[in-house]
C-alpha cells in the first residue's frame, strides 16, 4: 500500500511482531523517481510507502524479501543504474539501502490452560513467537505472563479462533474433548492455518478422524491436523517432557523441518503421554 507514514506503520510492525526490511534511497543522480531520503518498508507479505514504482522498486522488494526468507540481519547497500538494462528510461542513478528491523514472530493460538499449556508457555516464551492463550477459566491462568503472552477469558472459545490472524499456529489442549472437537471445525474451516495441532492417543485421532469425515470433511482438509502432537523421540509423561517434545516439533516446523508422519496406524511414544495430559489438563 502507499503510505509514507511509514513511522506509525513501523510502530504497528514492532507490535505485531512482524520483521520487515527499510529500504532507503541514499543518493540520487540524474533524473530517478524519487528523492534521496525516501523510504519503503517491505514484509513478507505487505510494502508500506514507495521508493517510485516500477522494476527498481519490483527488484527492491524482491531483494527485501530474499533477505527475509533467509533471516539475514546485514544491513546492505547496492547501486542500481535506471538505464535500459533495469527497465526504465530514466537514465539517472540510485543507491538503495536495505536495512533488516525486527525480528519475525509467528503467531501461536493456544487453548487450553492446564498442565502442559503452562510448562509449554515457559518454553515458547523463549522463541520466536506471541501467544494468545485462551480458556474458559480465569483460575487456571497464572498471575505473571510471559512476555509476548496476551490471555484470553472466553465463554466461547470456539468464536475466537474466526478473530485470528491469518498464518497461525494452533494447539489445542483443552480439557474437553467435545470442545476439542469443536475447535478443530472451527480452525479446519479457516484452511489458513501454519500449523494446528492437538493433544491426544491415536485413539483419540482415529475417533476424531471419522468424526470429521462424517460432516464432509476431505481427507486432505483432515490431515492438516497434527494429532498426536509432539516429537516421537522424547519419551516421558510428565507435563514439562511433553512441553519439550511439543516445542521441538513447533521449532522444527517454522524452520522447515520435514515433520514425521502419525497415522492412526502406527505406535508413537507421545502417545501415552498426551492422552494423559488431555486428561489432567
Amino acid at each position: 500500500m502507499y503510505n509514507d507514514n511509514w513511522i506509525h506503520e513501523l510502530a504497528k510492525l514492532d507490535e505485531q511482531g512482524e520483521a520487515c526490511v527499510m529500504v532507503t534511497v541514499l543518493a540520487d543522480k540524474g533524473s530517478v523517481p524519487r528523492d534521496a531520503g525516501t523510504k519503503m518498508l517491505v514484509t513478507r507479505n505487505t510494502i508500506v510507502a514507495t521508493i517510485g514504482g516500477g522494476h527498481l522498486e519490483h527488484k527492491a522488494v524482491k531483494m527485501a524479501r530474499d533477505m527475509l526468507l533467509m533471516g539475514d540481519r546485514h544491513t546492505k547497500v547496492e547501486h542500481f543504474n535506471l538505464g535500459a538494462r533495469l527497465g526504465q528510461c530514466c537514465g539517472g542513478m540510485a543507491t538503495l539501502s536495505f536495512e533488516p528491523i525486527g525480528h519475525q514472530q509467528n503467531h501461536l493460538v493456544l487453548f487450553g490452560a492446564g498442565h502442559v499449556a503452562k510448562a509449554l508457555l515457559h518454553i515458547v516464551a523463549t522463541l520466536p513467537f506471541r501467544v494468545t492463550w485462551i480458556d474458559q477459566r480465569e483460575h487456571e491462568f497464572p498471575e505473571e505472563l510471559p512476555t509476548g503472552v496476551k490471555k484470553l477469558v472466553s465463554d466461547d472459545p470456539v468464536a475466537e479462533v474466526k478473530d485470528m490472524p491469518a498464518n497461525s499456529y494452533y494447539l489445542v489442549m483443552t480439557h474437553n474433548h467435545q470442545l476439542d472437537f469443536d475447535l478443530a471445525k472451527a480452525i479446519l474451516n479457516r484452511n489458513d492455518t501454519a500449523y494446528f495441532g492437538m493433544i491426544g492417543s491415536l485413539t483419540k485421532r482415529k475417533k476424531f478422524d471419522y468424526r470429521l469425515t462424517e460432516r464432509g470433511y476431505s481427507q486432505e482438509t483432515i490431515e492438516q491436523m497434527t494429532c498426536p502432537i509432539g516429537i516421537s523421540a522424547v519419551k516421558g509423561k510428565h507435563p514439562a517432557e511433553i512441553a519439550v517434545s511439543v516445542a521441538g516439533e513447533l521449532i522444527a516446523h517454522y524452520q522447515g523441518v520435514p515433520m514425521e508422519q502419525k497415522r492412526p496406524t502406527s505406535t508413537t511414544a507421545a502417545e501415552p503421554a498426551t492422552q494423559a495430559s488431555n486428561n489432567s489438563a
